[in-house]
Formats: C-alpha cells, structure tokens, sequence
C-alpha cells in the first residue's frame, strides 16, 4: 500500500530542524488536498445520491476505524449545529465503540463480526446512507460494515486513499484520494487524514444544499445555541427578507428560532400560513419564497 511506504526523502527527518521538518509537512498537506481534485466527480455524485435518500427519511451513518473512524464522527457531530440536521438522523459505527474515540483499541479495525453486530444495533435500512472510510481501504471492520448495508439495501459510499482495494470494490460508489507515503512512514493521520477531511466536508455540505438547508449561501437551518448564533440568525433573516433588525429579531421570536419560518414570516406571511407553505415545499426554503413571489399579496415584499 502506498500509505505505508516509506520515503527516502524523508530518512534523516529526525536530523533536520524543526522549521525545514514542519515546511517539509505543510507541502505534504497541500498534496494531499491536491490529491482530491482527481474525485471531485464523484463526490458530487455521492452527495446527489445520498440526497435523494435522506430527503425519503433516511439517515447518515459514518463508519471506521482509529483515525478514519475519529474523522468520520467529527463530521457527523457538526451537522447538527451548522444545518439543523435531527440527531436521530445521523449514526456512528466506530471499531471499538466510544472507547476508541478517546484511545486506541487493539484489534478493533480486525472484527468483521462487530461491524455486522453494530449496524444490526443501528437497525440500517433501506433509505439510509453509510460511509465508510479506511485510508488502506482494507480494514476488515469497515469493509463489513459496507457488505452488511449493501445486503439491507442501503447506498454505500467509500472513502479510501489506495486503489484498488476491498472498500472501494465492495461500495457503490468508491472515492480515493491517492496521497501517496506519509513524511512518516505510516502515518496516515496526515496526509490521508487531511483528504478524508477535505472529502467529507465537501461530502456532507453538498448533501446538506441538495436537502435544501441552504439558502442563497446562508444557514438556514442552523441551530441557534448561543448569543453569537442568535445574532447570526437575526442577520440572516435581515438579509434575505430584507428588513431592519428589530423586524428580523420580532420575526425569529414569532417563529421560535426557525430561520426559514422567520424568513417567511418577516415577509408578511402568519406563522401558520408560512408552516404550511414550507411543509408543502418540502422545507425547501427557495421554493417557499419562489411561491411567494408570484402571489400578488406578497409579491413587492419578496426580493
């Protein structure tokens, strides 16, 4: 595997100073986000299908082993927050349970078995969308988890960093950023770790646009936890309906901290209409406000 291979240039790593050993990573890390412009394709394709699942109901379920598995649920645990996404909508199959979040489980990444026991505890369906990442796209763990979920009819996606290899032929659509030998040998926190970021953000926040919890560039879904967040909101509202802050913030107060609804109801719609409106439009803010457009009613409030 070209992950684990180790590279001449850096034999003597340990004898450079500090500054030409950090330069000699930071240009590794630009090869490595490099390395996924190859499968930007097939990213999007990724986002479209799952879309299509989790716009049905489905769920995001991430998967993997020591690193990937880590990098997998720090995605997952900011869909929340930045899109609204349900809690209940997103699940993690991570070899050695929690424990593995915070310390290394030996063995973990070897029992298949767990993975099929795990997904069964998760209940995979149908609709659901697994993700899968291991950066020598081998690890017996996750490759199960993609068997099992293809057997229960669920879309898979892979994300591996060597080709050809069991996780990218076992998903239904495979993404590889080929990153080659780490600056230690090994060491696939690094410049795989950094691509499986890179693929994942892009992954999970095209997906978020395609279930429409983005608007003209916005948020609109977001979560609001905090003072900062609040104000983030008031903003959103104030730009997209168009109005001065007191509007936006009465607004966001009418509709209990639903940015959309709050849109909707800054341009003059009653909170009940605009509950309607949005649940016909399948929460799809733009189509909401597309509507409101052609109504006479409401036609000169609507940018």
């Amino acid at each position: 595997m070209l992950t684990e291979n180790a590279s001449e240039r850096f034999a003597d790593i340990d004898r450079w100073s500090t500054y030409e050993a950090v330069s000699a990573m930071f240009e590794a890390q630009l090869s490595a986000v490099a390395a996924v412009g190859t499968e930007l394709a097939m990213i999007a394709r990724a986002a479209e299908a799952a879309s299509e699942r989790l716009v049905e109901g489905g769920r995001l379920i991430y998967v993997g082993a020591g690193t990937s598995g880590r990098i997998a649920v720090q995605d997952g645990v900011e869909l929340g927050p930045t899109f609204g996404w349900p809690a209940e909508r997103v699940a993690y199959a991570v070899a050695g349970g929690r424990e593995a979040l915070f310390s290394s489980v030996e063995f973990a990444e070897d029992d298949a078995p767990a993975a099929a026991s795990d997904l069964a505890g998760i209940g995979i369906a149908r609709n659901d969308v697994l993700v899968g990442l291991a950066a020598s796209g081998r690890t017996s763990y996750t490759v199960s988890a993609i068997e099992k979920a293809n057997a229960a009819g669920a879309l898979t996606i892979g994300i591996a960093n060597n080709r050809p290899s069991p996780l990218l032929d076992q998903a239904q659509i495979g993404i590889c950023a080929e990153t080659g030998s780490e600056v230690i040998a090994g060491s696939t926190r690094m410049k795989a770790g950094a691509s499986q970021k890179v693929i994942l953000a892009m992954f999970s926040t095209a997906t978020m646009i395609r279930c429409g919890r983005v608007y003209r560039g916005l948020m609109v879904d977001m979560l609001i936890s905090n003072k900062k967040l609040r104000g983030r909101a008031v903003e959103i509202i104030k730009q997209l309906a168009g109005v001065d802050k007191v509007a936006a913030e009465t607004a966001l107060d009418d509709a209990k901290g639903n940015i959309k609804l709050g849109v909707l109801r800054a341009l003059g719609m009653e909170l009940g209409e605009a509950e309607r409106l949005l649940s016909r439009r399948n929460g799809i803010l733009r189509d909401a406000v597309c509507h409101l457009s052609k109504d006479p009613e409401f036609a000169g409030s609507v940018k």
